[in-house]
């Protein structure tokens, strides 16, 4: 070791308790200590956050007590030589000095006045980053994010050994959608892709507080198929409205398979030897309109497309028609009253019926029959008797009864009978 070092040292151990002196730095992004391997002293180290590589921000701070004129004397370590060479000095009356623009390194500043020296050292660097994002991969299933950068090589030396020491600067990445971080991986796979246009942040950032970041669109090529109903169930014929919720699909390319009626593909699946066809109809239409004509239960598929990529999503449930059913009440008083004046029957899933009302004696006194009885909203119900004989006249009062035979929608024949009680005074 060189005798002026160690005269500079046992300086440094004197002077400082004479007089009050720091080095801050104003603008600094964060800050660490010094952990020399030789030498047994800690100085500050200032980080100051740039935007691209060889751009100088650091600056230096000397403050001082003393007052009246003074020399401030800025050196700045040299590794190469392993010494403190001459950086910057001013005389001044001020209680500080201020150095700009500083490049990495450690700095010395001695302040004398008169007689009394006070040394205090600092060491700054100008860290940044530099990010590239990029998609290198894409598929119907997932893609790729990828993510790059380069940093500033941060280093400080031993003021004994010169020994190089690394500042550590715990560098961290994450992806970003928004501010939402979904991955803290240098290069993520993304499975279940968005529906829509989505930017993806990188973002690289350490313990100082510097950062940068880059964007990368992902532009979509998937779709999701997704669908809702304006009805699950009633008497046929049923008619649903199909409203398409699907994401990202073509307009004209949408694929709606109508399933037959499970019961009917259970039963032809014990029989058959080979695949049962399940489908009985494939609509090609966005929201489709579709009437269920018979009683049954019933599956719903819809697969949407987006270039190569499509995606296939059912019902969640089962849409049920149901099952033919004949009711028919058993009073009424067809007395002009405007009350229960007519012989109204209800209907469940039928498509043709005929009822045939006779009296007490097994004369016909009434026949009505439709072949097309139909139904949309709830129970459908027919005026079936006003409560006049074959003649036009009115029927007596008395109890009267009906027989109903046709055939439902499940295709079942239906046969049922009742009774009514006509009565024809009014309260």
């Amino acid at each position: 070791m060189k005798i002026g070092k160690l005269l500079f040292f046992a300086l440094m151990i004197v002077l400082p308790g004479l007089v009050n002196a720091q080095i801050s730095a104003p603008g600094k992004s964060g800050s660490d200590r010094t952990n020399y391997p030789v030498f047994n002293e800690v100085d500050s180290i200032y980080v100051f956050c740039t935007l691209n590589d060889g751009e100088n921000i650091a600056a230096l701070r000397g403050n001082t007590d003393l007052t009246g004129n003074k020399t401030f004397f800025w050196e700045k370590y040299n590794s190469a030589v392993a010494a403190f060479e001459p950086y910057f000095t001013e005389d001044s009356d001020l209680q500080f000095s201020e150095i700009t623009g500083l490049p990495d390194g450690g700095y010395r500043l001695t302040i004398t006045q008169g007689n009394v020296s006070v040394i205090e050292r600092a060491w700054v660097f100008n860290s940044w980053y530099n990010t590239e994002a990029s998609i290198p991969e894409s598929n119907c299933d997932w893609f790729r994010l990828n993510g790059e950068y380069t940093e500033a090589d941060l280093k400080y030396y031993d003021l004994v050994s010169n020994a190089e020491v690394d500042l550590m600067k715990n560098t961290a990445v994450q992806w970003l959608v928004g501010n939402e971080v979904i991955s803290e991986l240098l290069s993520p796979t993304i499975y279940d892709p968005p529906t829509s246009n989505t930017n993806y942040t990188f973002r690289v950032y350490d313990k100082y507080s510097c950062q940068n970041t880059s964007t990368v669109t992902y532009n979509s090529i998937v779709t999701k198929a997704d669908f809702s109903v304006d009805k699950q169930g009633g008497e046929a014929p049923l008619v649903v409205t199909f409203t398409n919720n699907s994401e990202n699909g073509i307009p004209g390319a949408y694929e709606w398979f109508f399933f037959r009626n499970l019961d009917e593909i259970k039963k032809e699946s014990e029989t058959s030897p080979g695949p049962i066809d399940s489908i009985e109809v494939v609509v090609y239409n966005d929201s489709p309109v579709y009437t269920y004509e018979y009683s049954g239960t019933y599956m719903v598929k819809l697969v949407s497309k987006n270039s190569d990529c499509t995606d296939t999503v059912y019902l969640k449930d089962y849409i049920l028609v149901d099952t033919s059913f004949i009711a028919a009440p058993n009073v009424f008083t067809p007395n002009g009253d405007g009350t229960n004046d007519l012989f109204v029957v209800k209907f469940w899933s039928m498509e043709s019926i005929k009822i045939d009302i006779f009296n007490r004696w097994g004369k016909r006194v009434h026949h009505w029959e439709s072949e097309n009885v139909r139904g949309f909203e709830g129970t459908w119900m027919e005026t079936v008797w006003d409560g006049r004989g074959m003649g036009g006249r009115y029927a007596s009062p008395g109890v009267y009864y009906w027989v109903a035979e046709g055939t439902g929608r499940d295709g079942q024949k239906r046969h049922t009978k009742g009774f009514v009680h006509l009565f024809r005074g009014k309260d």
